[in-house]
């Protein structure tokens, strides 16, 4: 079965949003929030699936016993691994089956069946060994997919690239409407409960061009602030200053998350908290780090008055080298993996712009307070790992800014022969509204770190990994307010083995 083939077969999926709280008996395709897999390894992934009622807002009633099996082949006739799984009511009726004992470096082929009904047929594909000598590697890197604001072409364009693994790099969800020109609705309020939020999950995950780009590649998945609320920080957001109605939030929104998501059953959420950064390495050729910079960072600099104006100016406070972006433990966990790294390329996965971008005028300095110019120390204190690292190259994944960069990170950026330790690509938005083209390149060129910049266009990054060299492209959209838009390369960078830095190709 050829990957097109398989993806066109997925078909559309249904929702209808009500506030319905009625238990009820399993739709007639119990499977129309889609199949996933995740969390690839070399011996394991992760198999997820959530059941859904006739109505889909309305819940079903107690335990329902799924089976599931894994084959070697596409017409699932090589099974090697096959059981049962319980869909809990306390867990949304979500699936997630952590499959042991697979072969490194190969794909498989799964499904699911609850009475009587099967599911479609989902691809993935295990990591290789530790050891293994890999020639070539392939991910797509992606973002900020807001339902109303368009259609998901690019997730129709994922599902047919060949790939290792797919990295979401967070906003999945929009917890609230905004924009101009949607092309479809939310059709309910903005999130508060884990119904709440369960529901606009379910909107989402309703996509067909979503589900297939699930069904055909393993996903590596972190989150960022609209997942639970608008550049929350921490305890606190914009919107929802007081930690008692946050953290609420949150813990709903978190578990929402995991039901979801094709996470391990190893990793619930627990009420708020929620371990969600990880480790993955593909064979001598790639370790890949995922970091969450959103539920552990310090609050914005010169809070709460950098809630109203998001930007900073002349606010001493955003230098202070107590602030935290990923909090103590998650920075010595990331700073002992830099210092035992030993594959080829490190690939630092998180969710937004790295780089410093200085957007004042007149000799003033202006901050976006959100992104990691809100928490410079931080910054520095995660490049100095980077730096500090036996692997000498580094690539920054980022998304969150709803436009495309390649830039050069630096741990002192007033110094201007301050060395490259990193280069970073920040891969677009799925279809969240972009801002002005002529703004993004103004303050691209006053930033002489920034290598490429670019708004005004939808998309995705592609990094194919090889020995000597990195390979970025940058995929756009010619519409997201079509369907079936068309996908092409806006740009391609290189970036060789020992010299880091963007060269367009």
């Amino acid at each position: 079965m050829q990957r097109r083939s398989f993806v066109a077969g997925l078909g559309s999926a249904f929702w209808l949003p009500s506030l319905a709280r009625a238990a009820a008996p399993l739709a007639s395709d119990p499977f129309g929030l889609g199949i996933a897999s995740g969390r690839p390894l070399p011996q394991s992934v992760v198999l997820w699936t959530r059941l859904m009622a006739v109505n889909p807002a309305d819940r079903l009633d107690g335990a329902i016993t799924v089976g599931w099996s894994i084959a070697e082949d596409e017409r699932m006739q090589k099974t090697v691994r096959s059981g049962e799984a319980v869909a809990e009511p306390r867990w949304g009726h979500s699936v997630h089956v952590d499959v042991e004992g697979l072969k490194p470096n190969r794909p498989y082929w799964y499904r699911f069946t609850v009475q009587g009904k099967a599911s479609p047929i989902g691809r993935t594909l295990t990591a290789p060994d530790a050891t293994q000598r890999l020639a070539t590697a392939r991910f797509s890197f992606a973002s900020c997919q807001m339902y109303e604001q368009g259609f998901y072409s690019a997730q129709r364009a994922i599902a047919n690239e060949e790939l290792n693994a797919v990295l979401f790099l967070g906003d999945y969800i929009y917890e609230r409407s905004w924009g101009r020109e949607h092309v479809r609705k939310h059709e309910a309020g903005v999130p508060t409960t884990l119904d709440d939020y369960r529901n606009r999950y379910a909107r989402y995950k309703s996509d067909a061009d979503l589900q297939a780009a699930h069904a055909a590649h393993p996903w590596i998945v972190t989150w960022d602030d609209h997942e639970v609320s608008n550049d929350y920080a921490n305890d606190t957001a914009p919107d929802v200053i007081d930690p008692k109605f946050l953290l609420p939030m949150r813990a709903a929104a978190y578990q929402a998350f995991w039901e979801h998501m094709p996470l391990s059953n190893k990793v619930k959420p627990a009420g708020p908290s929620f371990k969600l950064y990880d480790r993955y390495r593909y064979g001598d050729l790639a370790e890949i780090t995922v970091i969450d910079d959103r539920q552990y960072r310090s609050p914005n600099a010169c809070f709460p008055e950098s809630y109203k104006n998001r930007f900073l100016v002349d606010c001493a406070d955003r230098l202070d080298p107590a602030r935290s972006m990923l909090g103590a433990e998650q920075e010595a966990w990331f700073a002992e993996g830099m210092k035992r790294a030993s594959a080829r390329w490190n690939i630092i996965a998180q969710q937004t712009l790295m780089t410093e971008l200085d957007s004042g005028k007149d000799g003033k300095h202006r901050y976006w307070a959100d992104g990691w110019d809100g928490y410079p120390m931080a910054r520095r204190k995660l490049l100095d790992a980077v730096a500090a690292s036996p692997v000498r190259d580094t690539l920054v994944l980022g998304g969150d800014v709803h436009s495309f960069w390649a830039t050069d990170l630096k741990r002192d950026y007033a110094d201007a022969k301050a060395p490259v330790v990193a280069t970073e690509f920040v891969g677009g938005s799925i279809t969240s509204q972009t801002g002005k083209d002529t703004a993004t390149q103004e303050v691209a060129r006053n930033n002489p770190h920034v290598r490429y910049a670019r708004s005004e266009v939808n998309g995705y990054g592609i990094v194919a990994l090889e020995p000597a060299q990195a390979t970025i492209s940058f995929r756009t959209v010619t519409s997201v307010k079509e369907r079936n838009a068309p996908v092409s390369t806006l740009q391609r960078f290189v970036v060789e083995a020992g010299q880091p830095g963007a060269k367009r190709a």
